[in-house]
């Protein structure tokens, strides 16, 4: 068996921020990474998918994103400068190693995985929400897909497509679609936009002040949706069976939960599926630590710029308990 002071299951943003203090603080640790290349969920997600900040509002700690030249940054981007933090920082990362569950012993927690085990004084789960999509389960004769699957609007060209969801998902992949099919955006109530001026660095200093951004908003606009929604391309409808019926495909931007499967065998989820926290720290579990799932984890920790300070937090949390 492995022994490390410190797991951290998930080498995408959540998991490079926290190696990055790990590493600074000089605590023994790997990143575990079911991924085959870096860059976490960002090389699956679609094409023209954009960031709701201009480079310099999109970095990890210590590393600032390099420029963008048009504007908003695009996946590829991002996946780019994740693949550089990691060997700027010599992270060190394993994969593709599929953990499948961590268990407890003495004082200890082990990490099952594919690629053997390990022995650790902490775990950090970093896994994050790409990987469990929410999809609904509905009889329909179209084809089916999640926010996941989608990558490109000419694979539907001329085709019937109902996009179903009132977030930044549906938004953009709305916008994405509507040139190049017959479009039906569903929406369970209207669509509220963020005003235009709004980007990620205002969102997450926002967040931080006032501890959420649900009163400016569900979708942030940036200029692809902008565009859609100026040249009345972005109507939202409500939901609607016989339209639902008629599509040839539907694509459910019906969003995702946390991706906590292997933390299953430590039986700390409520009935939500969520673990109760203290910070980033398991109420039940003190040497388990979740990290960059969104809110209950910390203001804007699901975002790039946001997950610095959960995981600056995390870290000396830690390092009180190993060097007291």
């Amino acid at each position: 068996m492995l022994r490390s002071d410190v797991v951290v299951i998930g080498g995408g943003q959540a998991g490079l921020a926290a190696a990055f203090y790990l590493r600074r603080a000089g605590i023994d640790h790997v990143v575990l990474d079911a991924q085959p290349v870096p860059g976490g969920a960002w090389p699956l997600t679609w094409n023209s998918l954009r960031l709701f900040s201009v480079a310099r509002h999109s970095s990890l700690p210590g590393r600032p994103m390099p420029s963008f030249s048009d504007g908003y940054p695009t996946a590829q981007h991002v996946v780019d400068y994740l693949t550089a933090y990691e060997k700027r920082y010599d992270i060190p990362v394993q994969r593709p190693v599929q953990v499948g569950s961590v268990t407890r012993d003495g004082d200890r927690l082990v990490v099952h995985a594919d690629a053997g085990t390990w022995s650790a004084r902490h775990v950090i789960s970093a896994t994050g929400t790409w990987w469990r999509p929410f999809r609904p389960l509905m009889d329909l004769p179209g084809r089916q897909l999640h926010t996941v699957d989608y990558r490109d609007p000419l694979e539907f060209a001329g085709q019937k497509v109902v996009v179903v969801g009132g977030g930044n998902s549906g938004a953009q992949i709305a916008a994405d679609l509507a040139p190049h099919t017959e479009l039906t955006w569903m929406t369970r109530r209207p669509p509220r936009y963020m005003p235009d001026e709004i980007d990620g660095k205002a969102l997450f200093d926002i967040a931080t002040r006032r501890g959420g951004v649900g009163e400016l908003g569900d979708i942030v606009a940036v200029p692809s949706v902008r565009e859609a929604r100026d040249n009345g391309l972005l109507v939202a409808t409500s939901m609607d069976s016989e339209a639902l019926s008629a599509a040839d495909v539907v694509v459910w931007c019906t969003g995702f939960r946390p991706a906590l499967s292997p933390l299953a065998p430590l039986r700390l989820r409520d009935a939500k599926g969520r673990i109760a926290v203290d910070g980033t720290t398991a109420a039940e579990e003190p040497r388990l630590h979740l990290l960059g799932y969104g809110g209950w984890t910390g203001p804007a920790s699901a975002t790039l710029i946001g997950v610095g300070p959960t995981a600056k937090a995390t870290v000396a949390k830690i390092a009180a308990t190993i060097r007291p």
